[in-house]
């Protein structure tokens, strides 16, 4: 399946013709630089940190910037781009910065690269731009192509799960995603454990195999401990980490109250009530054993994600390089001792943060 090409943009790039030429060339030691880890019992190996793009990609942020970050991340060994359809802002803007980024960047190194989307989230109005049904869902997919400017995805998720559609008619578009050479793998996200080894069965009985949950997991947040993580074990599944950072509550940005510009500070999906007393001692705490460590809280708090074999990747996003940098420094200390981890348990308890439970638990 070859390259969708000839988009002219402007940019910090060569145009020849309507093709535009980046001098931009990989590291060669990238693969070097970073661990890899099976996906389930599939034969893809994901990177342990993998790059999200649900904040920082959309049309509020410099395409530069985007390009400077997405060129370090493979520089240092990330091969895993992770996106949705409505990743923005606007929705879809994530998936149009990508396709441009990717045609001038990457283009000759598609084959090297595993790039995901999903849909299930509200995308366009009306009735059939939302949820779990099978028209929803493939035109998404095209639509997403389209941002892209590829012929396929590696990975095609169903974003979250819809109580109100068939799961039959949901993981069937899933498989003829696939059927049709439109995606290489499929997903799902936010889905409890009963709901997954459903899905599993009826992928299973289509032929075509889950391979990935993509499921919310931090130390604020534990819940695919309780029984999910032993059905994706069971069943060859692999898992892959969102908000390991807790949307930045695990990093040292809140330590002292919340700063002008952050994430709390605006109206968005980490809210200020996020932030209670409870969660800052917390966080205090864990800031305190992770200077013991000689790590930041964030590099800590991704080494303490990954240090279940059953995680197959970790997502992280980023604004910039240099916090791209620091969190990818987090696997030079991927080791726990079991009094760390004993002490790490006082504090990293449930903090009332997951917005996705409603999906997650129907």
């Amino acid at each position: 399946m070859g390259r969708k090409l000839g988009r002219c943009f402007g940019g910090a790039v060569n145009v020849v013709g309507c093709q535009e030429v980046s001098d931009y060339v990989p590291a060669p030691e990238r693969y070097e630089r970073l661990p890899y880890r099976r996906c389930g019992r599939s034969g893809l190996m994901l990177p342990a940190i993998s790059l999200g793009m649900w904040q920082n990609f959309g049309e509020d942020r410099p395409l530069e910037v985007q390009r400077s970050i997405l060129r370090r991340a493979f520089d240092r060994g990330i091969t895993h781009f992770d996106l949705a359809n409505n990743y923005g802002p606007p929705y879809g803007s994530a998936e149009s910065n990508f396709g441009r980024i990717l045609a001038t960047d990457f283009a000759g190194y598609r084959d090297q690269l595993v790039i995901s989307t999903k849909a299930g989230w509200d995308m366009w109005p009306g009735p059939y731009g939302d949820l779990g049904s099978r028209k929803y869902l493939l035109a998404s997919l095209d639509q997403s192509l389209g941002r892209l400017g590829l012929d396929y995805v590696d990975i095609f998720y169903h974003h979250r799960f819809d109580p109100e559609t068939p799961l039959e008619e949901t993981m069937g578009a899933l498989h003829s995603a696939v059927a049709h050479g439109k995606a290489l793998y499929v997903g799902i996200s936010s889905y409890s454990d009963r709901r997954t080894s459903e899905a599993v069965s009826i992928l299973r009985s289509l032929g075509t195999p889950l391979l990935i949950h993509q499921p919310s997991y931090s130390m604020f947040n534990r819940w695919i401990e309780d029984r999910l993580l032993d059905v994706l074990a069971a069943e060859g599944v692999g898992c892959i980490a969102f908000s390991p950072l807790a949307q930045g509550l695990l990093t040292d940005r809140y330590l002292h109250g919340v700063p002008e510009g952050s994430r709390a500070a605006r109206d968005g999906s980490l809210t200020p009530n996020m932030l209670s007393q409870q969660n800052l001692a917390r966080i205090r705490s864990l800031n305190s054993i992770a200077g013991r460590r000689g790590q930041s809280l964030a590099q800590m708090a991704l080494a303490w994600a990954l240090r279940d074999p059953r995680i197959s990747s970790v997502l992280i996003g980023a604004s910039s390089v240099t916090q791209l940098d620091e969190n990818l420094d987090a696997l030079d200390n991927l080791q726990f001792t079991a009094e760390e981890l004993a002490e790490i348990d006082q504090y990293a308890i449930e903090g009332d943060i997951d917005i996705w439970r409603g999906p997650a638990t129907s």
